[in-house]
């Protein structure tokens, strides 16, 4: 009773409101699935025809390659930053501001005439599109720490649908006269009406002491007063910032730099490297997937495209199975991506060694499954270890930290495939295991689950 007193002072003083019910935590929760659905589906329609845009403008592949790489640079700089200042000024006012930007991007991209225009459009895409990556804190400040990866599953699940729908209903339209720029049209229009979703969403559910009362239908009833300490001091500095978007620039800006200096110097690094690792060598692996096999077993590109999107729809089914797999191991994140990640490497070794088509599809089979568990247990360590009050910084720095890996792996399998076909996933079992073992190095740290925190914190 106590503590509920306690609750409800601070959310009167930050002016939120009362707290919500369990069933409107959860309509909370399944609105930004839906965002995520919506977001990678309308980005899905648009991506697989850009090149095919930008060469009917008259650009070179040089010059296609370089405004893509502006792009991902871009990215990689701009997710630490955008990701703390959703810390500092709150996430309904960055994430509205993140969507919007991205539809004028769409926008813009819908009425590039000219190889300039196109280039232009990339620009506000480039900055601000990590809506995704602000949904994710989101989730994590709404929901406990044990029902945590359960729900990231279930909204990168969601999210991969989008994905795999997305580039049929594109192709689709690319068929009729001007259809990239009516393709353009519709992404940016379904960002606005993810625009106008995120606007009307309940933000009293925002408050993240309303992770006790959230309970997804699929999961057992726990007690989280371990956590209760920690979801009082989050609820009081989230309330604080939910009004500093109205503040100066400078004041922003001193926060979000302050916020970074204590990621620089806390001592997450193992955890990013392992990162790091691992989306390095499944980028390797992924690299020349069409060409090494038909190269090695002569199947056509057709072939490959089918198992990849196989692999895909099983990546869809692993997040929704999140929730029983972290229960069987008694919600132990490292523990899962320990072994995850082991059966990540294993798995393309076996590819990396395969004699016929059969151990390939094998392989895709259970790496769609270790790939997409391993992607929510790093995840849910990086939020752990480091802290829940800074969640859009760490996971704004981790997605910085898989945007080095983007512009390294094509540069590593270019080298690799000189060697063999095989080279590139060889390289990946390497990295694979140097990963791993950096795992084992430092599994103490690991076992605290969440007791190291930022040092400025």
């Amino acid at each position: 009773a106590a503590a509920r007193m306690e609750e409800e002072e601070e959310e009167g003083g930050g002016g939120r409101g009362a707290a919500g019910s369990p069933a409107a935590s959860a309509r909370f929760v399944r609105c930004l699935y839906a965002v995520g659905f919506l977001d990678l589906f309308g980005v899905s329609m648009v991506v697989p025809l850009m090149n095919l845009h930008i060469k009917s403008l008259g650009a070179s592949h040089t010059v296609a390659g370089i405004i893509g790489s502006l792009y991902g640079v871009m990215q990689l700089f701009s997710s630490t930053f955008v990701g703390c200042w959703s810390d500092v000024v709150g996430r309904r006012y960055s994430l509205l501001a993140c969507i919007l930007l991205s539809a004028l991007g769409y926008f813009l991209l819908g009425n590039s005439t000219t190889v300039f225009l196109f280039a232009i459009s990339r620009v506000p895409v480039g900055i601000f599109k990590h809506t995704l990556s602000i949904s994710k804190a989101l989730l994590s400040d709404l929901v406990s720490e044990r029902d945590r990866p359960l729900v990231m599953g279930r909204f990168n699940a969601a999210s991969s649908v989008g994905f795999i729908l997305g580039p049929v209903v594109g192709g689709y339209l690319a068929e009729f006269e001007g259809g990239f720029y009516q393709t353009s049209f519709i992404c940016a229009s379904i960002f606005l009406l993810n625009g106008g979703l995120v606007w009307m969403l309940p933000w009293s559910e925002e408050n993240p002491s309303n992770r006790d009362h959230y309970q997804d239908k699929g999961t057992k009833n726990f007690s989280a007063k371990s956590n209760h300490d920690l979801h009082l001091k989050s609820a009081n500095s989230r309330a604080v910032t939910n009004s500093s978007f109205f503040q100066s620039p400078w004041i922003q800006v001193a926060a979000v730099l302050k916020k970074i200096k204590g990621i620089a110097c806390s001592n997450l690094w193992d955890v990013l490297l392992v990162r790091f690792l691992m989306s390095v060598a499944i980028l390797l692996y992924y690299s020349n997937f069409t060409l090494a096999l038909e190269e090695r077993f002569g199947v056509k590109p057709l072939f490959s495209g089918y198992l990849m999107s196989y692999s895909s729809a099983l990546g869809v089914l692993a997040g929704c199975l999140l929730g029983p797999i972290t229960g069987l191991y008694q919600h132990n994140t490292y523990r899962l991506l320990l072994h995850s990640s082991t059966f990540t490497c294993t798995l393309i070794l076996l590819y990396t060694s395969a004699l016929s088509m059969w151990m390939v599809i094998l392989s895709s089979t259970f790496l769609a499954f270790s790939t997409t568990i391993g992607r929510t247990c790093i995840i849910d360590l990086e939020l752990a270890v480091g802290g829940n009050e800074a969640s859009g910084t760490l996971l704004g720095v981790g997605q910085s930290v898989t945007s080095v890996g983007r512009i390294i792996a094509p540069l590593l399998s270019g080298i690799a495939q000189e060697f063999s076909p095989c080279g590139p996933p060889s390289l990946a079992v390497g990295l694979a295991l140097v990963a791993i073992v950096i795992m084992n190095a430092n599994k103490q740290k690991y076992r605290s689950h969440g007791s190291v925190k930022l040092k400025d914190q």
